[in-house]
């Protein structure tokens, strides 16, 4: 077994597990790209070191710089894990209704939490951070939604990987939260392998699925535009809570303990396997379970489960 020197060594190189057995067609395989394996439980680990590593090559970070950052948990959690051994401070601004779970870990991250109000949800996290960030030059805001960064990495690496472990994939399925996950694997699978689709997946306006945003909300990332994510993308698939929920308990009777927004990308890749006749889906779990426990999401009354997750932000 190969030892590591440090802990960013180990973010990336995840796991697929195939898990045709949750395919409602039997012509259609489906394999789960596993990103809950990195060091604080989710695919944004990958995205927390490339911006980092990028502010600090072209001088934007400097020693004991502070970071400010708009989150709903797991991009937060990745930078204050990281920014606490390189020696920032870092700084999240989170919305008031995220999952217990999440306050804690930036709290064992040292984390500042600054509270954006919870109505207004992670587009209100984004809006006062870049206030924030203005009032405050001295601080520096990476800014996922913004930063190429974001997907320059999933580019690098993320796609090769899925790329390498499921050569026969015909389609990317994955959601659209900051979009930077779809439109780098996306790219990289569309310009190495032929006829491979991007299906994106993502909620009702208005509607809040873990993971997910609608683009309808009113706020498009600035990486979708800039990565040409409307020409990108082949279909948009709507997932609801309920949808979420019911396919979170199916990964965990294949024995993956997953976020919510990797039930909605199964819920997602289920919809495509029976719009198709036949092919091979990979879809991305983008975290771990651990952060939504408090959510009942796998134990309580299925309606109640969608009652609270309904309620609560969680990506």
């Amino acid at each position: 077994m190969a030892v590591y020197r440090s802990i960013d060594e180990l973010i990336g190189g995840t796991p697929t597990l195939d898990v045709s057995g949750l395919s409602p067609n039997p012509s259609v395989r489906l394999f789960a790209k596993l990103e809950g394996h990195n060091p604080t439980g989710s695919v944004k680990d990958r995205v927390a070191l490339a911006m980092i590593d990028r502010a600090e090559a072209d001088g934007t970070l400097q020693p004991r710089s502070t970071i400010i950052e708009p989150s709903s948990g797991n991009t937060g959690i990745a930078l204050a894990m990281i920014g606490r051994r390189r020696g920032y401070r870092v700084k999240i601004v989170l919305p008031g209704n995220v999952t217990d779970e999440r306050r804690q870990m930036l709290d064992v991250y040292g984390a500042q939490i600054i509270a954006s109000p919870a109505e207004q949800g992670s587009n209100g996290a984004v809006r006062l951070a870049l206030e924030l960030a203005e009032a405050n030059p001295d601080w520096t805001m990476l800014y996922q939604y913004g930063n190429e960064a974001n997907p320059e990495v999933h580019y690098r690496t993320t796609g090769p990987e899925i790329a390498a472990d499921v050569p026969d994939i015909t389609h990317f399925v994955a959601g659209l939260g900051t979009s930077g996950t779809l439109l780098g694997v996306g790219r990289y699978l569309k310009e190495h392998l032929d006829g491979v689709e991007v299906w994106a997946v993502e909620p009702p306006a208005g509607e809040q699925v873990e993971g997910l945003r609608s683009l309808d909300d009113g706020y498009v990332p600035p990486i979708f535009e800039n990565w040409g994510g409307a020409e990108l993308l082949d279909r948009k698939m709507i997932v609801r809570p309920r949808d979420s929920i019911e396919a979170t308990r199916m990964l965990a009777d294949e024995g993956v303990f997953s976020g919510i927004s990797g039930g909605a990308a199964l819920a997602g890749a289920r919809k495509a396997a029976t719009r198709i006749d036949a092919g091979v889906i990979v879809f991305v779990v983008s975290d771990h379970g651990w952060k939504y426990l408090s959510l009942g999401a796998w134990t309580h009354d299925l309606d109640v489960a969608v009652e609270h997750a309904e309620q609560v932000i969680y990506f």
